[in-house]
């Protein structure tokens, strides 16, 4: 993003996405100021946090982490080294797949085993086609880059039943757990509970300082802990992601059925508009794809203006196979909220072209 386009999103005063921008003092906000600190990972926020988030999806025990990335490799390491294999299940659409470098397999000596159609959710039936007996089967809920879909709850439960029968762990992606929450209607517990290990984020749609957790037994996490310090996670002080964590978890949670009406609201407002297509539709979750017919340029030109009227929308698009059309992900959050739909329409009709 050039710098005139930077100084253009710092004067606005208003956002389509999520949170909306946030500066170092918007995060620096998060942080309480009586909060304890940690000694490289032991007691203080750090604890309290862990103890928070174990109980939120009734494990026994959690760890903090500084990235998922990390989180997510010491979980599937731990999964594979207990079982004396080396292959994860998961869609062709995982972040591990797609984001991570390919760190499980140089790394660790995991194998990925992309299952399924990458333009569709992974479905029980899509297993029977693997005959190797896993480490792990992986599932990322809700499906980020197919627009926040989920499977079918029973679906779900075969799925992690198809990994029991054939003793690989079942590990839950849940970078975007509490929208999954409340797509399901059901508790974080009720969706975490169906696995034997689950990570959640929190600079997602919580909106807090990078960092995550990772929930299982007792014994599980403290492995994952030891994997932590090999790979440097471990640092003097955990306690400003843990403090910012805990503040925006409290806070935003509760707030997800709320974020999941307004994404159904904006596909209502927007999806007769001509050149948006909104996917899913219905939004199954507090996020949603929108396809929008038109070219880059044109798109830059559109996200420009909004911004010079007061209205930030998007850094960037994400191209698709057809040039002609551009993709952006719509999270919900504060500022969404805070923004009238009929200005949410304007908004998709100015950025269509």
């Amino acid at each position: 993003m050039d710098d005139d386009l930077t100084a253009l999103r710092d004067r606005c005063d208003r956002a389509l996405n999520l949170h909306g921008p946030q500066s170092a003092a918007d995060l620096l906000a998060t942080i309480p100021s009586g909060t304890a600190t940690d000694h490289y990972g032991d007691g203080g926020v750090v604890a309290e946090l862990e103890t928070e988030v174990a109980g939120l999806l009734g494990f026994p025990a959690a760890a903090y982490l500084p990235s998922g990335v990390m989180a997510q490799q010491a979980a599937l390491r731990v999964h594979a080294d207990r079982r004396g294999r080396h292959s994860v299940v998961y869609h062709p659409m995982s972040h591990l797949e797609r984001h991570e470098d390919r760190a499980p397999q140089r790394l660790h000596g995991l194998v990925g085993r992309p299952v399924g159609d990458p333009h569709r959710l992974l479905l029980r039936a899509d297993l029977d086609g693997v005959g190797e007996q896993p480490a792990a089967l992986l599932v990322e809920l809700p499906q980020r880059d197919l627009g926040g879909q989920l499977p079918p709850w029973d679906d779900l439960v075969q799925q992690v039943a198809w990994a029991r029968d054939r003793g690989a762990a079942a590990h839950l992606d849940g970078a975007r757990l509490w929208e999954a929450s409340a797509g399901y209607g059901r508790t974080p517990a009720e969706i975490a509970g169906l696995f034997d290990t689950a990570y959640v984020s929190f600079y997602k749609g919580i909106g807090a300082l990078p960092g995550c957790c990772l929930a299982g037994p007792e014994d599980v996490v403290a492995e994952v802990k030891e994997w932590r310090r090999r790979m440097g996670g471990t640092l003097f002080g955990l306690w400003p992601g843990s403090a910012s964590a805990l503040s925006c978890l409290r806070r935003r949670l509760p707030l997800m059925p709320a974020y999941l009406e307004r994404a159904r609201e904006i596909a209502g407002a927007v999806r007769d508009l001509p050149g948006v297509t909104v996917v899913p539709d219905p939004p199954q979750t507090p996020m949603l794809h929108l396809l929008l017919r038109t070219s880059p340029d044109a798109l830059r030109a559109a996200v420009r203006a909004l911004a010079e009227g007061g209205l930030w929308t998007w850094q960037r698009s994400m191209t698709t196979s057809d040039p002609g059309v551009q993709l952006v992900e719509l999270s919900v959050g504060d500022a969404t909220m805070a923004l009238p739909l009929e200005e949410v329409r304007r908004a998709f009709t100015t950025l269509a072209g």
